[in-house]
Parts: structure tokens; C-alpha cells; sequence
């Protein structure tokens, strides 16, 4: 193992009991709940160590800066901590790690940068807590309205704004003014980098895609006297609609999921008064997604009438698609002889690429799995994303 490697797996052993669920062997790290304000710590103590001080903007992101925070023309890199249910080690904690260990690397080469290097640890960028992904870094380009974020509210019934302790302050232009760039380094969501056998891509673009909450509504009554003919079930029509999203997907070599629902009363003698599902939906094109959604809401309402329900459907984020600066993402695809991929993940990256020249790189997966368990890297490609990544770093921030 290369040193570097080694201090990869040192650095990332402190964090990887954080939030670990026994059973599963998944992560529970929900932003601002125990333990992501336990990462969040250990982000600040692994500021301090290395003299970097430490900003907050006030919508739950942090910052640690290499340089003057108030200099101008700062390269920014990281990512988050957060977690979907049960999910894998390296989305996000990856970005972060990596990002504070190419700072090593580029301090112990001797370099001083000409302008300043800051460390992000963006808040709640899986939308697992409180519904909206990338809600952070949302707030602070002003894609989403401070009395929105601060009212949305999870499974508990506790809203963002009292998770965070204040209402978020919402855009920064002067904030992001300081930034000449974003380069985000994240595991690698998909068997791409196996397949050509390199250890690091760069990021061609983001697929559109967004998140739909279908609301079924029909008449609650006895499972046990209810005739089958006299029965309103909103449970038909929902699982009629997850069927219909798979098809519709499959037929415009598209991405449907419908992985979270909720039922009410929730009993097992009941037919149900209500359900919720929610649609994930993606594709490779703008006009691909509006006719898949278009085409499962469609199906689903024919359904509805049939079945004696009613149906609402609320779009609780959209996401366009995202070029990356095609200048930047070529001028590191040649620094690091790297090839260049498309994603159909969402990032954080893909929220600042609209105000200002952003990037990514992914590290090599060898499951091809991510927000479960079976994610993983082996230790040489993360310092291999580690080694790229500091060279991405010296070449945005001293020359």
C-alpha cells in the first residue's frame, strides 16, 4: 500500500463507524442529526489542524479555507456528509476526505497557491431528512425561497429551520462571488470506470432529472366487509402507476424509481384512505423526462377513474440537465489523461455549475452500486482520486 493510500485509510477509518447501522452495514447520517453534527465536528477539527479557519454562510454549509476567505478567485472543492437510508460509505464523505488530503498533497509539494483553496461540507444533499436534495447549496444560489426550505419538514415533524437553529439566510451573490470554480471528486455511481479499467473520469454532464409525489386518495374501510366491487382502494391505483413508471422508463431508455411510499391508516385490516408514493424520475434529455413524467401522470389519472380514487401529483424538485463548463472539464480531462463520462446522479455540482465554472471527477467503483452497502473503492483509487485531485487544485489555484 502507498503511503498516501495509507493515509487515505487512516483518515477515512476516523469516520467510518459514524452513523453505520449494525444490521444493514448502511449508513444513517441524516443531515443534522447526531451523527452528520458528528462529521461536522470532525470537519472543523480537521480544519483546525491544518490552520484552516472555518466559515459557515448560515443555510448549514461549511466552508475551510486555505488562504484569505475574503481574497477572491477561490478554488472550492468537497461535498457532503448526509446519507440516503442505508446507504454506502463513500457518497459525499469521499469529496470531503479526498479534498482535505490533496491539500497535504499540495502543501507538502511545496506549493503556495496564488489564490485561495476552501473545503465544502454542503448540508443535506441526499434530500433523505427533508425531501429536497441538494438543499444547501440551493439555498445558497437562491434556487429555492428561504420560507420554502424553512418550513419543510421530516418524518418527525421537525421543520429545517428548527433543525438548523435559525432561519436559513438564503442566497449569498457575495459568497459565491469569491469562487472562480467548483471541482467536486465523488465515487463513481455505475460500472463506467470498471469497464475502461481507469481509476478516475471527469464529468461530462448531469441527466435532467427530478423528484414527483403522486397522492392517492380513496376510502378507508374494512378489509374483512368491504366488497371488492364497492371498493375505492388508492393502493390499485398506486401500484398500477409504479408499473407504469417501469414501462414508461423502459420504452424511452430512461431511469424510473419508486422507492418511498406512504400509507394511511397503515394497518393490515384496512384499506387504506391514502397513499403516497414518490417518483424518481431521469433521462439523458430534457424533452425524454417531461414525456415520461407526462406519460405515468397520464396513466395514473386513466387509472384513478377506473379504480374511484383521486390523484394529485406535486413536483418537489427539478433538476435541468447540467453541462459542466465543457472548457474546464476538457482541460482536466488532458491534466489527468482521464476519460470523460455523463451521470445520471445528482450532485452539488450540478446546482453551482449554473453560477459558476464547475466540475467533477469520479473515483472507480468496483460494485457499480452506490447509495447501498455493496458502494465501495478500494484504497489505491481513492489516493489516485486524491493524487488527481490535488493536481486539479495546483493547476486552478497556481497558475
Amino acid at each position: 500500500m502507498t503511503d498516501l493510500a495509507g493515509r487515505f485509510r487512516a483518515l477515512w477509518d476516523e469516520i467510518a463507524p459514524v452513523g453505520r447501522d449494525a444490521g444493514s452495514g448502511g449508513y444513517l447520517r441524516y443531515a443534522l442529526t447526531e451523527p452528520e453534527l458528528r462529521l461536522r465536528e470532525w470537519f472543523r477539527e480537521q480544519a483546525e489542524h491544518r490552520g484552516m479557519p472555518v466559515t459557515a454562510d448560515g443555510n448549514g454549509n461549511l466552508f475551510a479555507w486555505w488562504g484569505d476567505p475574503q481574497a477572491g478567485g477561490a478554488v472550492l472543492t468537497g461535498s457532503h456528509f448526509d446519507s440516503v437510508p442505508h446507504g454506502g460509505a463513500y457518497d459525499g464523505p469521499l469529496g470531503i476526505v479526498s479534498a482535505f488530503l490533496a491539500v497535504d498533497e499540495v502543501r507538502g509539494a511545496g506549493v503556495r497557491p496564488d489564490r485561495p483553496i476552501a473545503v465544502a461540507a454542503f448540508v443535506e444533499e441526499e434530500g433523505a431528512r427533508f425531501g429536497v436534495p441538494c438543499l444547501g447549496s440551493r439555498l445558497l444560489t437562491g434556487e429555492i425561497a428561504v420560507e420554502r426550505a424553512a418550513g419543510l419538514r421530516d418524518a418527525a415533524g421537525v421543520s429545517f429551520a428548527e433543525a438548523l437553529g435559525d432561519r436559513p439566510a438564503g442566497a449569498d451573490p457575495a459568497l459565491l462571488g469569491r469562487f472562480a470554480a467548483f471541482v467536486e471528486l465523488h465515487v463513481e455511481q455505475g460500472r463506467a470506470l470498471v469497464e475502461t479499467d481507469a481509476s478516475v473520469a471527469v464529468a461530462s454532464a448531469i441527466w435532467p432529472h427530478g423528484r414527483w409525489r403522486f397522492d392517492f386518495h380513496g376510502e378507508g374501510n374494512h378489509a374483512g366487509t368491504t366488497r371488492m366491487a364497492d371498493r375505492r382502494d388508492p393502493m390499485l391505483t398506486y401500484a398500477f402507476t409504479v408499473l407504469a413508471a417501469n414501462k414508461e422508463a423502459r420504452l424511452r431508455d430512461a431511469h424510473a424509481t419508486v422507492g418511498r411510499v406512504a400509507v394511511e391508516p397503515n394497518a393490515t385490516n384496512a384499506i387504506p384512505s391514502r397513499v403516497t408514493g414518490w417518483l424518481d424520475a431521469r433521462a439523458a434529455e430534457p424533452e425524454t423526462l417531461r414525456g415520461l413524467v407526462g406519460a405515468v401522470q397520464a396513466k395514473a389519472a386513466e387509472r384513478a377513474k377506473r379504480d374511484g380514487t383521486e390523484l394529485t401529483c406535486t413536483e418537489e424538485s427539478a433538476t435541468p440537465l447540467v453541462a459542466f463548463d465543457g472548457g474546464l472539464a476538457d482541460r482536466l480531462a488532458k491534466l489527468l489523461d482521464a476519460p470523460v463520462l455523463p451521470t445520471g446522479a445528482g450532485h452539488d455540482a450540478g446546482v453551482l455549475a449554473a453560477h459558476l465554472p464547475t466540475a467533477m471527477l469520479f473515483v472507480r467503483n468496483p460494485t457499480g452500486v452506490s447509495h447501498s452497502p455493496a458502494e465501495s473503492a478500494t484504497d489505491a483509487d481513492c489516493a489516485a482520486g486524491v493524487t488527481a485531485l490535488a493536481r486539479v487544485l495546483e493547476e486552478l489555484a497556481c497558475r
